[in-house]
Order: structure tokens, then sequence, then C-alpha cells
């Protein structure tokens, strides 16, 4: 990756991190799932309302490194207004950007700003910081209320 696009993508992950979208429980929500991070202390809970099978909102509250908090905050600015199905093939798309790297067939351009994650492949401890928030909108869509663990 070229330095002046990874500096890029390092500026859109600091300012998701130092100033989150959607850091909150929106009002109406009726689904919500928890996920946790044993390996670094990443908490999340991701908030839905959730109108037939379409996201009408999403937030998320917690604490984590700036990875997590960043990944989480991109990914509910992605998904607001999207259907269930829409929702899982962009996880399925970011979780091969995230753990295959360049062996993915996902563009992370195609991505837009969630390519600012395409790097965390080359840390494996952090793509479980970068891929926490998804597990967690996993859950809340299934409706399982499941805890989830990147354990």
């Amino acid at each position: 990756m070229k330095s002046e696009l990874r500096d890029l993508y390092q500026e859109v992950v600091i300012d998701h991190s130092k100033n989150p979208r959607n850091f909150r429980k929106p009002e109406g929500a009726n689904r919500s799932a928890e996920g946790i991070n044993p390996l670094c202390g990443d908490e999340i809970t991701v908030h839905l309302k959730l109108a037939g099978d379409v996201i009408q909102d999403i937030g998320f509250q917690g604490a984590g490194c700036a990875i997590s908090k960043a990944s989480a905050s991109m990914m509910t600015a992605a998904l607001k207004n999207k259907t269930k199905a829409e929702a899982e093939s962009l996880f399925e798309r970011v979780h091969s950007m995230l753990t295959e790297g360049p062996k993915s067939s996902v563009n992370p351009e195609e991505l837009g700003k969630l390519a600012a994650l395409s790097g965390v492949w080359e840390f494996p401890v952090r793509v479980k910081c970068a891929s926490l928030a998804w597990h967690t909108l996993r859950s809340a869509l299934a409706g399982s209320g499941a805890p989830v663990s990147t354990e």
C-alpha cells in the first residue's frame, strides 16, 4: 500500500476513533447484542432499530481500542437504512478483507471508508478488534441476544 494512502486510512481511523459516529442507543431500538474481545478488553453493544428487514437506525456503546471503536463507527455509518441481506453481504466482504488481506477477492476501494481498515490484516491480533462490532452486529440481526466473544 502506498504511504499516502496508508496515511489517509490512518487519518480516517483516528477520526472515527476520536469522534465516533452513532455512539448511542437509538430511540426505539428493538434488537441488541453484546460483544467482548477478552484479549484486549474491547466491549461493545450494538443496538438496532429494525423495521421489517431494514436497519432504520443503528448505534453502539462501549469501550475499546481505537481500531475497535473506529470499526464500529464506520460500520454503523455504512449500514443505516440497509437491509439485513445487505448488512450480511457487507459483513462477508469486510470480514474477507480483514482476514485475507490481498488474497481476498474484495477490492477495498469498493467498500468506501471501510477500506481504511484494509491494513488491519497485517496485524492478526488487531483483526479481532476490527471484527468485534461486525460479529456483534450479526448476533443483533439474528435476534439471539447471545453474547459474542472473539475467543
